[in-house]
């Protein structure tokens, strides 16, 4: 991966950390751009057309939650990484940022180290998954990488990142059971700071919209989850 074509933005209120995650992209080799506002990064969105986001949730006037919302509910941004980066660490905080779409949560205080495997992590992921298949269908139900959607009957499913990425991981090896532990390690990289019930909550919201075809989705009791296509 060539660092240095790969911008990242970087959205913190606290001068001091916008400073140290900066200190340590830019030393890396990233194309950094940086913000202390939502409204701020909105427009750096535009201009510079980031490959992934460091948001801080905690922000002036527009909150980061509000502004990942927006984003992954735009097109031209909805498949753009956002890893979140807060102060809040209850796991209700962590399934609601994942739930928003966001691919990553990390928590302050943080490592430097641990900042740069997770920023790693989610563009091999992200590069990784465009090398795949681009489309899936598993009976009734069609995944279409490329346009970062889910059809079932040709009716198009509304679902988060975290949903779609474990749909997508357990579609692509129908009859394969998936731990838990390898459903976060697949869909987040090692080390994050995602909980197995946090996966459980995103199957219960995944099957539940999908309706009907949410039963091929089963759960391996002790285990985790695999998807067994209907007859």
């Amino acid at each position: 991966m060539d660092y240095n074509k790969i911008n990242i933005l970087v959205v913190d209120d606290d001068p001091d950390i916008l400073e140290l995650i900066s200190y340590h992209l830019i030393k890396t080799g990233y194309q950094l751009s940086a913000a202390e506002s939502a409204e701020e990064a909105e427009e750096l969105i535009k201009k510079t057309k980031p490959h992934l986001i460091i948001l801080d949730l905690m922000l002036p006037g527009k909150d980061g939650s509000e502004l990942c919302r927006e984003l992954k509910n735009t097109e031209e941004y909805a498949a753009t990484p956002i890893i979140m980066l807060t102060a809040k660490t209850q796991e209700t905080d962590i399934i609601n940022g994942l739930e928003l779409g966001a691919d990553d949560y990390i928590t302050k205080p943080f490592s430097p180290k641990v900042l740069l495997a997770r920023v790693k992590a989610t563009l091999r992921r992200i590069q990784a998954d465009t090398n795949d298949e681009n489309l899936i269908k598993v009976n009734d139900v069609t995944i279409d990488f490329n346009q970062h959607q889910v059809f079932i009957k040709q009716r198009p499913v509304d679902l988060t990142i975290s949903e779609f990425d474990i749909l997508h991981l357990l579609a692509k090896k129908p009859g394969w059971v998936f731990s838990r532990t390898k459903i976060i390690e697949e869909i987040r990289g090692e080390g994050s700071e995602i909980t197995e019930r946090s996966i459980d909550v995103q199957v219960v919201g995944l099957r539940k919209k999908m309706g009907r075809a949410g039963n091929m989705i089963k759960t391996v009791r002790g285990i985790g989850y695999k998807i067994v296509p209907q007859k």
